[in-house]
């Protein structure tokens, strides 16, 4: 997918997000502009709120502060071979997928024959309170997500604290 694609991706999925949430009393959306270049020289992140906090996954964070109230867009960058348990967040979410394919489901704990598989320009919801989970195969993949802050993450099952990327997570 080219960059510029991706990043017509990004701004679209923000926008999108931030309008369904209306008018409130949230901190205001600051204007920001930035190439896919400049996206890819954002710093990257481990685990962050309403990240799986598995090792290996990277967060860039796009628009306003997941943990803080506001709209929020964080790019999450996932290694081969990873495996998401069962969780939910407190606030409903939006995400394409930008790059690779993207196994993901609902349930509240990960079965792959509940999951659809998902490659780039697909969307999905991660609708608040509602456990769900992914997994990847043998490419990364990169999903753009918005919310409405501040989001957290709670999982079904408690992950092992050091978990492989590639290892087999719950």
């Amino acid at each position: 997918m080219s960059p510029l694609l991706k990043a017509c991706m990004a701004c679209q999925i923000a926008l999108v997000a931030h309008a369904a949430c209306g008018q409130d009393a949230r901190a205001a959306l600051q204007a920001r502009r930035m190439s896919a270049s400049e996206i890819a020289q954002r710093p990257a992140l481990g685990a962050i709120a309403g990240t799986s906090g598995l090792a290996g996954i990277r967060t860039l964070v796009l628009a306003g502060d997941p943990t803080r109230p506001g709209m929020y867009a964080i790019e999450l960058l996932v290694p081969a071979h990873t495996r998401i348990a069962a969780h939910e967040h407190r606030d409903d979410r939006t995400a394409v997928v930008v790059s690779g394919t993207w196994h993901f489901g609902y349930g509240r704990t990960a079965d792959d024959t509940k999951s659809k598989s998902l490659g780039p320009g697909s969307f999905y919801t991660e609708p608040a309170n509602t456990p769900h989970f992914a997994r990847t195969e043998g490419e990364p993949v990169a999903v753009i997500i918005t919310g409405n802050g501040p989001t957290d993450t709670r999982y079904e099952t408690q992950p092992r604290a050091n978990a492989a990327p590639s290892g087999s997570q719950p």
